[in-house]
């Protein structure tokens, strides 16, 4: 195997990886928005996995890995938007 072919390969296997680990919570979040609850999240989860994923972001920009930028800036996006539903959903259901 060439150097060529190993970086392409690892480069594919990264990219794959960040891709699978990025859209896998699109189906939690439809699932949080068509239901109108986050009862079944663990808040505590939520928090930490953020705070991960903002660290992993501050990693790749001070790295300069745009791999590692794009997919956490997206995972991000998409943990803080089940987590603010999880609040809002929780505060609701705390109002009736």
């Amino acid at each position: 195997m060439t150097i060529a072919t190993a970086t392409w390969l690892t480069e594919g296997i990264g990219n794959t990886a960040a891709i699978c680990t990025t859209i896998s919570f699109v189906p939690q979040l439809i699932r949080v928005l068509r239901r109108r609850s986050a009862d079944d999240i663990s808040l505590s989860m939520f928090l930490l996995f953020s705070t991960g994923v903002a660290l992993w972001l501050v990693y790749g920009l001070r790295i300069g890995a745009f791999p590692v930028i794009a997919a956490n800036t997206v995972t991000l996006a998409l943990a803080l938007a089940i987590l603010l539903l999880k609040l809002r959903y929780s505060q609701r259901n705390q109002a009736k």
